[in-house]
Parts: C-alpha cells; sequence; structure tokens
C-alpha cells in the first residue's frame, strides 16, 4: 500500500514539476509510514530526507493555537475576555469613537473581524520588523496595520493578523519570546524535535531546510522568505511533526491520561465556531485553531499552508485514529496536494473522505503577453502591463511596479488576477479579448480599462 503511494506521489511530482516533498500518514493512532522524494533545491542535488524541514507556512496557526489553549488550560488567560486587558505592547485601535472588543476566541476562529489576511514575508537580506511594527503597519513593516474593519464575531474572515495578536498577548502575558514558548508548551512536550519557531531560523540548522521555489521551479530569492510574524508563518518543521501535533490532538480529545489540554477544551477546541470556506478534505469550519470537517460521527480537522515557494497540508480524523500531512517546496505544490490526499485517502480506506479534484489551468504565455500595453482607468489615469511568470507585472500612475498573480478562470472564461499587497484584482473577460480592456476590479467598484497603447 505505501509503496503505491509513493509511486503515484512520484509521478505527481514529476506532472507538477515539485522539486521537493515529503509526508508522513497516521493509521491506528500512531505514525505508520513516512516518506519523501526530490531535492531541497532545484539547483543542487541534495535529497529531501524525513528530517528535512518545510515552512509550515499557515499550519503555524493551529500549532500556536494549541500553546494558548494550554494557557487557558492553566487558568492564565480567559478565550471570552477582551484581548485589549491582556495585551501591554500594543492594543488594538478605536475606530473613531468605537472601540471594538475581540477576544481569543475570534483570533483563533478568524471571525474577529480583522484586517491583513496574509503576510508575504522577506527577503533575507531585508530589515525585519517586530511585531508591533507589523501590527500597526510601519516600516519596515510591508503590510498594513491590522485593524477591526467589520463586526467582530458575526463572521468568517481569515486573520493572519489575528494570529499575530494572539502571538503577542501570549508574549506580553508571559514574558517569554514566542519561539521558547512554544518549545515549552507544545513542540517538546509532544516531541516535535524538528520543529522551530525562530525567525530567521539559525544558520545551524540551514542544510536541513528546503529552498522555496515558484510555479515554474525557480529557487525564491535567497532559498526561503523570513517570516517575523511567528504564530501566523513562522514555523520550520517536518510532516512526521505536524502528525505529532495531531495525535496530540486526538489524545486530547479522547481525554488519554497525559494529554497537553483537559478533554472539555480539547472538545472545544475541535467544536465548530464558525463556518468557512472549504479546504481539502472538506474542512469548511474553523474550531479553536484547526479547521473541521463536520460530518456528524466522522469528524476531520486540519489546516493548509502557503508561504512563498512552499505548500503544504495537515488532515487528520478526530476519533478514528487517521490523518496524513504533506509538505512541498513549490507554489504548484496547491494541485499536487489534491492529488496526494485523495491517493491516501483511497489507499488507507479513510471512512467517509469525498474530494472533487479542481484542475487548475494556467492562462498560456501568449494570453499573458497580448495583454501587455497602457490601458486607461480615467482621463489622466493610466496603467501599463507587462507580462510576467504566469502573474502581470502593472504599474499604476505614479506607483512603484506592483505584480498580479492569477487566481481563478470563472465558468464564463475570464481570467482574474489578484495583487498580494492591495486588496485590488484585474479581471481580463477571455483569452480572445486579451489585449483589448481589462476590468479594474476595487472597492467594490468595475471599471473597463480600454487599451490606449
Amino acid at each position: 500500500m505505501f509503496e503505491h503511494i509513493e509511486a503515484r506521489f512520484a509521478e505527481l511530482r514529476s506532472r507538477f514539476g515539485i522539486p521537493g516533498t515529503s509526508w508522513a500518514i497516521i493509521e491506528d493512532g500512531e505514525i505508520a509510514h513516512s516518506g519523501a522524494l526530490g531535492v531541497r533545491d532545484a539547483t543542487g542535488s541534495d535529497a529531501v530526507t524525513a528530517s528535512t524541514r518545510f515552512q509550515a507556512c499557515s499550519i503555524s496557526k493551529p500549532v500556536a493555537a494549541l500553546a494558548m489553549l494550554r494557557l487557558v488550560d492553566r487558568g492564565l488567560l480567559d478565550l471570552d475576555a477582551d484581548i485589549n486587558h491582556s495585551l501591554t505592547s500594543w492594543r488594538l485601535p478605536r475606530n473613531s469613537e468605537w472601540q471594538p472588543v475581540v477576544t481569543l476566541r475570534h483570533l483563533v476562529s478568524h471571525s474577529a473581524g480583522l484586517t491583513t489576511s496574509g503576510f508575504p514575508g522577506y527577503k533575507r537580506s531585508e530589515d525585519l520588523p517586530t511585531t508591533v511594527e507589523i501590527l500597526e503597519g510601519v516600516y519596515p513593516a510591508n503590510t498594513f496595520g491590522v485593524r477591526v474593519d467589520t463586526i467582530p464575531g458575526a463572521q468568517f474572515r481569515y486573520s493572519g493578523g489575528g494570529t499575530l495578536a494572539m502571538q503577542q498577548l501570549l508574549e506580553d502575558v508571559t514574558r517569554t519570546p514566542f519561539p521558547d514558548l512554544m518549545r515549552e508548551l507544545v513542540l517538546e512536550p509532544i516531541g516535535m524535535n524538528d520543529s522551530d519557531y525562530t525567525q530567521p531560523p539559525p544558520e545551524g540548522v540551514h542544510d536541513l531546510l528546503a529552498s522555496g521555489h515558484d510555479v515554474l521551479g525557480t529557487p525564491v530569492d535567497g532559498g526561503w522568505h523570513v517570516y517575523p510574524e511567528q504564530a501566523t508563518a513562522g514555523l520550520w518543521t517536518t510532516p512526521t511533526d505536524l502528525c505529532r501535533y495531531a495525535l496530540a490532538v486526538q489524545a486530547a480529545f479522547a481525554g488519554r491520561p497525559g494529554a497537553l489540554l483537559s478533554q472539555p477544551l480539547a472538545r472545544e477546541m475541535l467544536t465548530p465556531q464558525v463556518s468557512a470556506s472549504e479546504r481539502i478534505g472538506g474542512l469548511s469550519a474553523l474550531g479553536l485553531g484547526p479547521f473541521l470537517a463536520d460530518d456528524g460521527p466522522i469528524s476531520r480537522f486540519g489546516h493548509s499552508g502557503g508561504n512563498e515557494g512552499f505548500r503544504c497540508h495537515l488532515l487528520a480524523y478526530r476519533e478514528q485514529g487517521l490523518g496524513a500531512a504533506v509538505m512541498t517546496n513549490s507554489d504548484a505544490g496547491t494541485w499536487f496536494l489534491q492529488h496526494a490526499y485523495a491517493e491516501i485517502a483511497e489507499a488507507c480506506h479513510w471512512p467517509g473522505y469525498s474530494e472533487e479534484i479542481v484542475e487548475f489551468e494556467w492562462p498560456d504565455a501568449a494570453t499573458l503577453a497580448a495583454c501587455a500595453g497602457t490601458y486607461r482607468l480615467r482621463d489622466g489615469f493610466e496603467l501599463t502591463i507587462l507580462a510576467g511568470h504566469r502573474s502581470l507585472d502593472v504599474v499604476f500612475a505614479g506607483q512603484p511596479s506592483m505584480s498580479f498573480g492569477f487566481i481563478d478562470r470563472t465558468d464564463a472564461g475570464a481570467l482574474a488576477f489578484a495583487s498580494n499587497v492591495t486588496a485590488t484584482e484585474l479581471r481580463l473577460e477571455s483569452e480572445l479579448d486579451a489585449g483589448n480592456a481589462i476590468t479594474f476590479i476595487q472597492n467594490g467598484q468595475e471599471i473597463v480599462c480600454p487599451r490606449i497603447s
């Protein structure tokens, strides 16, 4: 069975151009298998092994949430208290005369109504901001500040900024650097010995780290980005260690002796708090940290992750003693992961697993090249587009160049591109219209921009 999975993964790695991948599988409540294929860096020959560390990306969040819940269990934190009662280094700001009330429950269920969905990271040569500078959105932070702009508790709104606020709160309350706190509360107690939240990673482990790659297999500049947003995206780890986290959650849910959480809190952790957009494995709700798929007696938990050059996923069953973690060092890992989990689920006879695989069709180079030109947004305000690698490089009047990555192809054939630094999209109505006009989408407005040169 496991030999068949490895053979299938080798085919998928070749199909999607993934430089390296590693995985681990839980069966009968233990890690039954692990494997690795490919290279740490496409420009070299060092093989990926079971000890090769990948960026866990957003899977950093539920692991960090487990540490927070341990402090709740000890009575040091209150899930439903205003976070401003505990924060000292930074406080959630007022909105004019209105001071929003946000709780830890809101933060870990992504229902706080906070801005800043994700973080692009920093090149290894760049100055790094402090956590407070990122929360405030001041230089050298490369993202906007974290603010409330929708009603807290009302609905799902993914916010890495919220997890960063939780990180600052934990440091303020414990007066302990976040990586040290994570080692004490989670990593060491459950044997995640190949894992660390330290950013940037210490030089002594650099030879264990995979390099990230874009969808074309080109390594990220410097090998990887640095994420001072540690709780949000800063964990370096292995699939085996991620499965150890999943096993610890399963043990707590079952109320086993020595579990990291009390059973009542563990059960609350895996109880849906708010509905969410769907992830691999039918994960369509948020618990207290993990995403959840709740199908009655069959319930799964997990989380996806995507940093610059890395894609990964963790999925485990709440009670059946099953699960798997798969990590890749490629932006193309998004498509690899869908097939990988379908293969594991079939081979390991996962109950209730049904996943529709969405094949992603990139716009071809000719379509992107046809978009190159200058377009009029309004009289006196223009934008110029150059074709990038599966993206558009866009210069708006008076602004530095921005990259708009391809995000979607609609049923009507429109191609959508989005900026990762502003809430702005560009839409090409169809490939046949490439170069004639492009639609600018921002603040709820859609403006058709005709080509002028």
